[in-house]
């Protein structure tokens, strides 16, 4: 395991948030409703309008670290940390041990989202693995992704886009091996 279970779950989790401007979702409160729950966000959620605006503010501004060198991702995870008034914390709940928190669980939704992005991109700048995060290879795809192979090669997205190219890979060879 490159990283701890909590940032790995955190930064794939920054990165579907990321990939829900490009290939769409949070279009509603509900859609916000099923997102908190597939990834068991704890914490207070309010269910309001206000609440979906703040979340979908977020995602460029975590969008801006995939594409950031060393001293932007630090500028950018310190932002977000000090305007969300991180205090981390260790904390235990369901069936997760101790892992960190950095807000309160009644804080607003984006700010726990915000925090919790940047408590593992604290880990990943830490460890010198910021090229870990990628946008997919395929030229007309901007998803963003998280390579957590050990021989860093993960190039695509979870959106097809590595079935795709690697379609169009075979039938290059076809063609080529007819003709």
């Amino acid at each position: 395991m490159l990283f701890a279970h909590d940032t790995e779950v955190a930064l794939a989790a920054a990165a579907a948030l990321v990939n829900t401007e490009e290939n769409g979702g949070l279009d509603s409160v509900a859609e916000l409703a099923d997102f908190v729950t597939s990834w068991r966000w704890s914490g207070a959620h309010r269910r309001s309008r206000s609440e979906l605006d703040a979340v979908r503010a977020l995602r460029p501004r975590l969008r801006t670290v995939w594409h950031a060198d060393v001293d932007e991702a630090v500028t950018i995870t310190n932002t977000l940390l000090r305007e969300s008034h991180a205090l981390p914390q260790l904390v235990a709940h369901d069936e997760w041990g101790y892992h960190l928190h950095a807000t309160d669980p009644d804080a607003p939704l984006a700010d726990r989202m915000a925090v919790e992005a940047a408590m593992a991109f604290v880990d990943v700048i830490r460890l010198e693995e910021l090229d870990r995060l990628r946008v997919c290879a395929s030229d007309d795809c901007e998803s963003v992704l998280v390579d957590l192979s050990k021989n860093r090669s993960r190039r695509f997205c979870d959106f097809g886009c590595g079935n795709r190219a690697n379609v169009a890979a075979y039938r290059a060879r076809r063609s080529s091996a007819t003709t």
